[in-house]
């Protein structure tokens, strides 16, 4: 065989197995361990979510599933991270509602959440309730909006972090019963929680798990849930369109998601596994003590309803005057 033909050869294997690389990738995935990214502290709502819903997706795909806390930014820190990330599959985000809210407040940010990202799954939902120290005396929305209304810039609300739903539910607040706030960012629920409950903060839009058992200790006071309909695990608060502040829903989503490019045939494995561990009874009993309720939606669901969480937040924050 001549030294041309031999060439011709090897050149159209390569090409073949270019074409091929693909599915044969996503039959053999995953061969290695695979990271699940969480842009917040350990114990936080998003990592809670991770934990659980990893261990039973290492569970049905044979490999483990490494959680790893990259906080800061409202989560935009883990959000680069992974988007600069190889799109091999192995490197994840759990991905939430803070990242539109905090886009809709930074539009400059070095990533784009709907370009840099290929949806995977909607995983869980996140009832968020408004809590407050009971120092403050008040025992209503109504209540605080007085309280807020007498004591102007003396009022200060904990969030999980600059740009999470948690602050915007804050300054959606304010902007909607016409108080001034004063606004304290930390990196996640456990510290805005305990602060909170020192005093040293006198409200907070919660993430349910992280103060549900505060509440019913009668260290926080819950007035209402930021969802449109009660929530299961808090059945008898009141919504806020029932406290009387109607269209407030700042419930927090999860969705995992890996970077833009990777394979499809790996995103639609990962989907089906992240769907079947959100039918599994050991799940669902580990989440919904905690405030959370599976979601069901794939790549393509995931991607319209950013889209429209998108367009949502960023008119909040347009009209709060929040955006730089």
């Amino acid at each position: 065989m001549d030294r041309a033909r031999r060439r011709a050869i090897a050149l159209a294997l390569a090409l073949a197995a270019q074409f091929v690389a693909p599915g044969a990738n996503a039959e053999a995935y995953p061969a290695r361990p695979v990271r699940i990214i969480v842009g917040f502290i350990p114990g936080s709502s998003a990592d809670i979510t991770a934990r659980v819903l990893g261990q039973r997706m290492g569970q049905i795909l044979g490999q483990q599933f490494v959680i790893e806390n990259k906080p800061g930014a409202g989560s935009s820190l883990a959000a680069e991270f992974v988007a600069r990330a190889p799109k091999d599959g192995y490197t994840l985000f759990l991905g939430s509602s803070a990242n539109i809210t905090n886009a809709a407040i930074n539009p400059n940010l070095s990533f784009d959440l709907a370009k840099d990202f290929a949806p995977i799954a909607l995983v869980t939902t996140a009832a968020v309730i408004l809590v407050v120290h009971p120092s403050t005396g008040v025992n209503s929305v109504q209540e605080l909006i007085a309280l807020a209304r007498s004591k102007p810039g003396e009022v200060f609300y904990a969030s999980t972090g600059v740009g999470t739903a948690p602050h915007l539910s804050g300054e959606l607040f304010a902007m909607r019963s016409g108080v001034q706030l004063v606004h304290v960012p930390y990196q996640g629920s456990p510290q805005a929680v305990t602060d909170l409950l020192a005093g040293r903060t006198s409200m907070m839009f919660s993430p349910a798990s992280a103060v549900v058992s505060q509440v019913e200790t009668g260290k926080l006071k819950a007035l209402a849930s930021a969802a449109a309909k009660r929530p299961s695990i808090a059945p008898n608060l009141p919504t806020m369109a029932e406290a009387g502040m109607p269209d407030f829903d700042t419930s927090i989503w999860f969705g995992l998601m890996a970077p833009a490019g990777t394979p499809r045939e790996i995103v639609d494995k990962l989907a089906r596994a992240a769907r079947e561990a959100l039918q599994s009874e050991d799940v669902l009993a580990a989440l919904h003590p905690q405030g959370f309720d599976a979601l069901s939606g794939g790549p393509e669901v995931f991607a319209s309803i950013i889209q429209s969480e998108i367009k949502r937040w960023g008119e909040v924050a347009q009209a709060a005057g929040l955006k730089k």
